[in-house]
């Protein structure tokens, strides 16, 4: 379920989603979504689609410039709970 949580994530344009080398989490691009800001996405996406995540930017030194549109979802979930986020997270396409 975690490809199909990848995959609500893509088809909602965020297109340069991918698994994290290791751990729980999944790593989006969300300027596609038109997120410039992976922190003010994180603070609208609750209300957007009652999903979470995480700023990577929140990981790293400010000046990391390159990661400021990246997100983090962990995945660490039953299938079902994966299966739902995924239909949320599509519908941030419309």
């Amino acid at each position: 379920q975690v490809t199909s949580a990848l995959d609500g994530l893509r088809v909602a344009r965020a297109v340069r989603a991918r698994l994290a080398g290791a751990g729980y989490f999944a790593i989006a691009d969300v300027a596609p979504l038109g997120y410039a800001d992976g922190e003010a996405f994180c603070r609208a996406l609750p209300a957007l689609c009652g999903v979470v995540a995480i700023p990577v930017a929140a990981f790293c030194s400010a000046e990391r410039d390159d990661v400021r549109s990246l997100v983090r979802f962990a995945f660490c979930k039953d299938d079902a709970t994966l299966a739902e986020a995924a239909r949320r997270l599509a519908t941030l396409a419309r």
